[in-house]
């Protein structure tokens, strides 16, 4: 894309939503960001938030990877976006300034495939939409002229996500968030689920229960999300601290 105007870019994604069949979505953004820039794939989450949130869509398996990184190891440039507000550009995940902001999660995902992650937090205003992740198999600056076209896709992917129905859509599944695709919605439930649940087996608050959930996954070195299923289908059970209140 060799401008930045908004007609363009709006123009990206309502053809990615064309080749689809669909209505144009938030989603779509995903798709138009890694066919418009240097960018290896890209992620969309959504959050009213600093947190994590939603993760909406990926457009490859290590941009699902680094999104589920971020929500297990709770550092990386998507969550410092959300909460400055700002971009974050980390050109070269195998730099010394990587290392002293993320040092867990810069090794975790140049293991995964990212040699560079570009963040944009969605919000207007005040208001928090959610998170624009982009990752690049080698490092680098993104070229010039394209930090420009990518805050307008992200402008655009946060009035799509305040601009839908409080967010949701039914489709035949049930309703989830708006152009998100089902088997992300099913991980994600299923997070909030085990969630719900070790809050009573180990009688503390859902924050403490969640912050337990991603200790786990990490100290087992597994996703976030096969935990929760094993957690959810009883094959797995966590046990209070032995020094906690009530426990064993």
């Amino acid at each position: 894309m060799t401008g930045s105007r908004p007609g363009t870019v709006w123009g990206l994604v309502a053809s990615q939503a064309a080749g689809r069949g669909g209505r144009v979505s938030a989603a779509d953004v995903c798709t138009a960001a890694v066919a418009a820039v240097e960018v290896t794939g890209a992620w969309l989450s959504a959050a009213p938030g600093a947190e994590a949130g939603h993760l909406m869509r990926v457009t490859d398996e290590v941009s699902e990877q680094l999104a589920e990184l971020h929500l297990t190891l709770g550092e990386g440039p998507c969550l410092d976006a959300a909460a400055s507000g700002g971009p974050v550009l980390a050109s070269d995940l195998a730099g010394g300034e990587s290392g002293r902001r993320w040092p867990v999660f810069a090794l975790a995902a140049r293991q995964a495939g990212a040699a560079a992650i570009f963040a944009f937090p969605l919000r207007i205003g005040a208001i928090r939409a959610g998170v624009l992740g982009l990752y690049r198999g080698s490092p680098g600056p993104l070229p010039d002229g394209q930090l420009g076209d990518l805050l307008i896709l992200a402008d655009a992917a946060t009035v799509m996500l305040l601009g839908s129905a409080e967010g949701y859509t039914e489709n035949g599944d049930g309703a989830v968030l708006d152009g998100q695709a089902p088997d992300l919605a099913v991980h994600r439930a299923e997070i909030d689920q085990a969630t719900g649940m070790l809050t009573v087996q180990l009688g503390v608050p859902a924050a403490e229960a969640f912050t337990r959930l991603r200790a786990y996954a990490y100290s087992q070195d597994r996703r976030l999300a096969d935990v929760a299923g094993d957690i959810v289908a009883r094959r797995l059970r966590l046990h209070r601290d032995p020094g906690q209140n009530g426990g064993p």
